[in-house]
């Protein structure tokens, strides 16, 4: 991304205690307080600090630590850690306070026990074993949204699954704070790609609204040519490219109109504060070209993008770049569009009509220009590319009504089983994860889209942060998912949400 989005963000550390057992006490618990943050912090795995604040002992300033913690927008969540007994009665009006997400680490200050000189002093200071229970339930009486990591704070495993935890806290602080530019209308007649932006704005915290593609145009037209020479030269060191799209070249004014929408929607995005839009091929007014290429390096460089005003799959995009920033992998807009159903193995060919991130990218991606044979323009340039093999999972966000839904699948990305010569268009292959009926008649009965995000930089643990804290319904199909097993989980959740609604 050409941003950190971690920049600037941070995770404050808390501690519970009680004034019971006095000064002293209270002075080793914050020294062995700061010991645990401290080693959080330098671990490696959480991209943003980790602020020890000091130890918690009243109501009255665990109300006042969670109203600051609301209130600072450096601040993305919480960690908690009852390291004594804290009652958990005086937690009860700070964690109803609480906006952000919640992290209980239950763990303690040193990870092995002195066998050979415990006595009742020791046992308590390190009250954490039951101390965390007390707190725990608290937090489920409350019905607070939290991940609960168990272990010492020197496993990086403790580590790491924090780190994952902090990246979907911060994906949270990105949507309460994420303005999107819709270009144009949804496309017509279709569905799944609608939405209600209000809900989504009360309940995700992201801004939806529409601008007429000519108000792009505008931009389009009055880009410099010293701008638009300075992209071509970025583009000719990045992707390989034919003789005749290069400069000098037949065909390089594909190129460079590419270059034009490019540095024209970085202008109107940056200054409108959008990290986010669509487009839709029905609606590109005075524009010559779909914008291919200049969509695809916006990707890359983090930002949302849906096809065909599906605002929805572009602003969950933007939140899993947040979330897998920095990470090996990528983060692209992808579309189911065909199936090898044999021999062989079935699987999924997912591609779009241009507009896939080259952050997933197995190779250097070519440029190249061919007819589009959609939206009655000139013949676009597109970057052209097979995704790299590996783990990933496919996202898609649906509106049913009453509730929002994120369908996920887990795959594994395949090399094609034959070379893709005459398809002119980034293309990811993948088989889904149990088996390719299982999971498809799964995304199918949920109500999945077809427009999804895929992503080899993170997986379901971030998702599920994030979808608990917004209040948002996600359905995992993974390699434990049978079909009696999901249509199940489809009728409880159902369930779940008519109840939590009406409660």
């Amino acid at each position: 991304m050409a941003e950190n989005p971690y920049t600037g963000r941070e995770i404050w550390f808390l501690t519970g205690s009680q004034g019971l057992y006095g000064e002293a006490t209270l002075r080793q618990v914050a020294e062995q307080s700061q010991r645990v943050a401290a080693a959080l912090d330098n671990s490696g795995e959480i991209p943003m600090p980790v602020v020890w604040k000091p130890v918690l002992t009243s109501s009255e300033a665990i109300r006042q630590v969670m109203g600051q913690a609301n209130e600072d927008p450096a601040c993305v969540g919480v960690i908690t850690w009852m390291h004594t007994f804290s009652p958990a009665k005086m937690w009860i009006s700070g964690l109803d306070a609480l906006r952000l997400p919640l992290l209980h680490l239950h763990t303690q200050a040193d990870a092995a026990l002195p066998w050979a000189t415990i006595d009742m002093d020791f046992m308590n200071l390190n009250q954490a074993a039951h101390g965390d229970r007390e707190f725990a339930f608290a937090l489920t009486r409350l019905r607070v949204p939290r991940t609960t990591v168990a272990g010492h704070a020197t496993d990086p495993a403790v580590a790491a699954r924090i780190g994952s935890w902090a990246r979907a806290a911060t994906g949270v602080a990105e949507a309460r704070t994420l303005r999107l530019a819709r270009f144009g209308d949804n496309m017509r007649d279709v569905a799944v790609t609608e939405g209600d932006k209000v809900e989504a704005e009360l309940r995700v915290g992201v801004s939806v609204n529409t601008w007429g593609i000519n108000d792009l145009v505008q931009v389009v037209d009055n880009v410099k040519e010293s701008t638009v020479d300075e992209l071509i030269d970025e583009y000719v060191g990045a992707y390989d490219m034919d003789d005749d799209l290069r400069p000098g070249g037949a065909r390089h004014e594909s190129v460079r109109y590419q270059a034009r929408i490019e540095a024209a929607l970085r202008q109107f995005l940056d200054e409108g504060s959008f990290k986010a839009f669509t487009t839709n091929f029905q609606d590109l007014g005075g524009l010559r070209q779909l914008p291919g290429l200049a969509v695809q390096r916006l990707m890359a460089d983090g930002y949302g993008f849906g096809g065909e005003g599906d605002w929805k799959t572009s602003a969950l995009l933007r939140i899993l770049k947040v979330v897998g920033a920095g990470r090996p992998g990528g983060t692209s807009f992808m579309e189911d569009y065909t199936y090898h159903l044999g021999p062989g193995t079935p699987k999924v060919l997912g591609a779009h009509m241009l507009e896939v991130c080259p952050t997933i990218a197995a190779e250097r991606p070519r440029v190249e220009v061919h007819p589009l044979g959609i939206g009655d323009r000139e013949d676009p340039a597109r970057l052209v590319f097979t995704a790299a093999t590996g783990p990933g999972i496919v996202v898609g966000w649906a509106d049913l009504g009453d509730r929002f839904r994120w369908v996920a699948n887990e795959i594994d990305l395949v090399e094609p089983d034959e070379p893709l010569p005459n398809l002119p268009v980034a293309r990811a292959i993948w088989q889904p994860r149990p088996d390719f009926s299982t999971a498809t008649e799964g995304w199918l009965t949920a109500g999945g889209p077809h427009h999804t995000v895929l992503s080899t930089a993170l997986g379901a643990d971030e998702l599920t942060v994030i979808a608990d804290h917004l209040g948002i319904d996600l359905v995992v199909i993974d390699a434990a998912t049978t079909r009696r097993g999901l249509a199940k989980e489809l009728r409880w959740t159902a369930a779940y949400q008519k109840l939590a609604q009406g409660l």
